[in-house]
Parts: structure tokens; C-alpha cells; sequence
């Protein structure tokens, strides 16, 4: 294999991990949501918060790190989606600035706002911030409104555009399929079920263990819902195909399913995750032990892990353009350099030590 083409398989396997262990890490917004569901009285309340306030940057600094290396690895990327669907990453970006004043500030004496409103903060960012970034991770399959014009690059006199969006929401247009609405309900439910499994195998309160054990089960059901509805619609559905040698995208019928079906290790990586997150949902369901929360936080990453890469590999474009198929972008017209890739891959052995950071 050419080592360019393997530098820009290699990064998107580091983006894809990055992305599933984000969302892993999302129990800290699903238990946020769950403050006032959980914590009946003050007191419960403030030991929630202070058991997500010690995980919540563990969150933030993988979503860093993510932004950061998507930006690195896949400029094209970045550039069109957060230059273009900006009303969803801000809308991303503020609900993070709420959470981050709310820690900051919640238990501070005689903060102007009220202790209740930080806790209203926090209960916003664990539902909306979830909800939108599933929103944004579906638009990988869906496509989104934009088109891209490399040739720009070569213009040296004033400005220079290479994306637009070609419509006025600027990303808030990825509502209007059910598709995008479907995986982002089942990111929010999903965080929830993480950050009930993280109380009842982190906090020492039998109260908040049973009531926690009580609302699994009324989180889980939408989940498979709403994953099942997204899945099962995404394989049936036509995907954005790329034709190795021209670099021509075309619609391809059945493309996600034949991708899993080509890569039999992919394949096998999301249903291990779909078993393990059953199996995890299942545990702390019928048994007290509290262990369900690495089966389901492992089984996520593997299943996103898979997901994603069923988005980018297997000759498919992984931010399709629904507005101009040939704007759609791939690992292979999106990337940064032959020299930049090199040298980032020597950076990312770096990667177990910010793991271990974290």
C-alpha cells in the first residue's frame, strides 16, 4: 500500500477512536441530565455533582484532543464543517461554557445566579449536548448542505473561500432528517444509561444505587429504539461512494451494509460492541454488583469505533455533500499533506501518554 493512503487510513482509525471514546465519556453529560431525576434532596444533588465534577474535564480534554487532531489530519474537514454548521458547534460550544461556570461556581457563596441555576445549567448541557453532537456525527451518513471549491486555494488575491453552506440554517438543516434525529436521541439515552451505571458503580449511597437501577431501564428502551431505527435505516439506505482511481463520488446502494460485509473485522468490532452494551445494560439490570458500566462504556467504544469506521473507509466519503456529490469529502481529498501526516504520526506515539494524562 502506498504510505500516503496508509498515513490517511492510519489517522482516521485515531480520529474514530478519539470520536468512541468521546462518547464513552459522555456518562458525565447523561448523569447532568439526570440531577434532578436522581438527587431528590440538596444533598443528593451535591453528590452527584461532585462525583461528575470530578470527571467532567476527563471529557473536555478529549474533546480537545479530538478537535485538534481532526484539524491536523483533515483540514478540509474542519474548515467546512465548523466553518459552515456553526449554529450546531456553538450551540455544542455553549452548553460546554455553561457546564464549565456551573462546576466553577454552583457551591460558591452568594453567587448571584443561585445554586439552582447552575444545576439547570448542567441539566441543559447533559441533554442538549449530547443530543447535537449524535445530530452531527449522523450527518457522516446522511450528507450535509455545503459545497467545496479546491480551486480557490490557488486564488493569492483577496479573500478566499473554499466551503459554503448552501442554506441559511448552517447546519441546523441536519433536523430535517429523522436519520440524525434518531442517532442523536440515541447518543442522549445512551449517556444517560453510562451516567446511571457510573452512580451505581461510583457512588456509596444505596438510595441513589436503586433509584439509579430503577431508571436504567427506562433509558435503555429508547436507546435501542432509537440506535435501532438509525442502524437498520442507515444499511438499507443508499451511501456515498468513491471511485478509487477518478476520485469520483456516486450513490451506491446498500454501501454501509457492503462496507460492513468487506471488512469482516469491522464488522465483528460493532457486533462485539452491540453484545458487550447489552450485556452491560443486562448486568446492572438483574444483578447489584454495579458492574455493567465498563461492559456498556467498552461496548460503546467498540460500536462507535465500527461505526465510524464504516464512514470513512472501504472507498466512501465520509462528510457527503448533498448539494454537489463531488464536494463530498474523503480521507483521501480532505487530509493534510504527505509530510504533515509523517510527522503527526510520530507525534501520536504520544497518544498512551495523554491517555495516561487523562
Amino acid at each position: 500500500m502506498d504510505t500516503y493512503i496508509f498515513l490517511q487510513h492510519y489517522w482516521w482509525l485515531i480520529i474514530s477512536f478519539l470520536a468512541s471514546s468521546l462518547v464513552f465519556l459522555l456518562f458525565v453529560q447523561g448523569g447532568q441530565g439526570l440531577i434532578y431525576t436522581i438527587g431528590r434532596t440538596e444533598a443528593e444533588r451535591n453528590v452527584i455533582a461532585n462525583v461528575l465534577g470530578r470527571k467532567w474535564e476527563i471529557t473536555f480534554t478529549t474533546l480537545v484532543t479530538f478537535g485538534g487532531a481532526f484539524f491536523a489530519s483533515f483540514p478540509l474537514f474542519y474548515s467546512t464543517s465548523f466553518g459552515g454548521a456553526f449554529y450546531v458547534w456553538m450551540l455544542i460550544l455553549f452548553v460546554f461554557v455553561l457546564q464549565a461556570v456551573s462546576y466553577e461556581y454552583r457551591r460558591k457563596p452568594n453567587n448571584f445566579l443561585g445554586e439552582r441555576t447552575y444545576n439547570a445549567f448542567l441539566l441543559i448541557n447533559g441533554i442538549a449536548r449530547t443530543f447535537l453532537l449524535g445530530v452531527a456525527v449522523g450527518t457522516f451518513f446522511t450528507g450535509a448542505q455545503f459545497t467545496v471549491a479546491t480551486s480557490n486555494l490557488t486564488n493569492l488575491g483577496g479573500s478566499v473561500t473554499i466551503s459554503q453552506w448552501t442554506t441559511p440554517w448552517c447546519g441546523l438543516d441536519a433536523l430535517a432528517d429523522y436519520r440524525n434525529i434518531s442517532l442523536g436521541l440515541a447518543v442522549l439515552f445512551l449517556s444517560r444509561v453510562l451516567g446511571l451505571q457510573f452512580f451505581m458503580n461510583s457512588v456509596n449511597d444505596h438510595t441513589i444505587f436503586t433509584r439509579s437501577r430503577k431508571h436504567i431501564l427506562y433509558n435503555a428502551v429508547p436507546f435501542l429504539v432509537f440506535f435501532l431505527l438509525f442502524v437498520v435505516s442507515i444499511l438499507l439506505s443508499n451511501g456515498f461512494a468513491v471511485d478509487p482511481d477518478s476520485g469520483t463520488v456516486y450513490m451506491e446502494k446498500y454501501k454501509y451494509a457492503k462496507n460492513l460485509a468487506d471488512m469482516p473485522v469491522v464488522l465483528i468490532l460493532f457486533l462485539v460492541g452491540v453484545l458487550a452494551v447489552a450485556a452491560g445494560i443486562a448486568n446492572d439490570l438483574f444483578k447489584n454488583n454495579g458492574k455493567g458500566f465498563w461492559y456498556t462504556g467498552t461496548g460503546a467504544i467498540l460500536t462507535v469505533l465500527a461505526l465510524m469506521l464504516t464512514a470513512g473507509y472501504n472507498n466512501t466519503a465520509y462528510y457527503p455533500s448533498v448539494s454537489d456529490l463531488q464536494s463530498s469529502l474523503t480521507i483521501y481529498n480532505s487530509s493534510s499533506s504527505k509530510f504533515t501526516l509523517t510527522v503527526m504520526s510520530w507525534v501520536s506515539l504520544l497518544i498512551p501518554v495523554v491517555i495516561w494524562y487523562i
